[in-house]
């Protein structure tokens, strides 16, 4: 259905920018370097998440790549966001803080719902 499509795009694009925007701050922002001072990560995970957050959502954006590469995009995501989750609560960060990786995840679920709908569409 058409409608699977556009859930599938809009799910899957709002994540895809999430995780471009956040790797370009994690490179380019100085306050993301203390942020991550502050949760206790050294300097270098930054660098490495962030190269991690753009081949994931190239992986999930592009339709040229293979569905077990977008499943990996998908699972590094989701350890992702369960694990800002679980570092904002450690940390004593707000609850509404900790709660954005949530909200988050909850998208990506959709999209990843929706992708296996889309797909399944295509070869009935």
């Amino acid at each position: 259905m058409k409608t699977d499509k556009i859930i599938y795009w809009i799910s899957t694009g709002i994540v895809s920018a999430m995780m471009l925007f956040s790797a370009y701050s994690y490179l380019t922002n100085e306050d993301m370097k203390q942020a991550f001072v502050h949760l206790g990560f050294p300097s270098y995970f930054r660098i490495e998440l962030a190269i991690a957050k753009i081949l994931g959502a190239i992986t999930l954006i592009l339709t040229i790549i293979p569905i077990k590469l977008k499943k990996f995009a998908y699972f590094g995501f989701t350890i992702t966001f369960i694990s800002a989750f679980i570092a904002h609560l450690s940390s004593g960060d707000p609850f509404s803080v900790a709660l954005m990786p949530v909200v988050f995840l909850a998208i990506l679920v959709v999209s990843y719902i929706y992708f296996h709908k889309t797909r399944k569409l295509q070869t009935d």
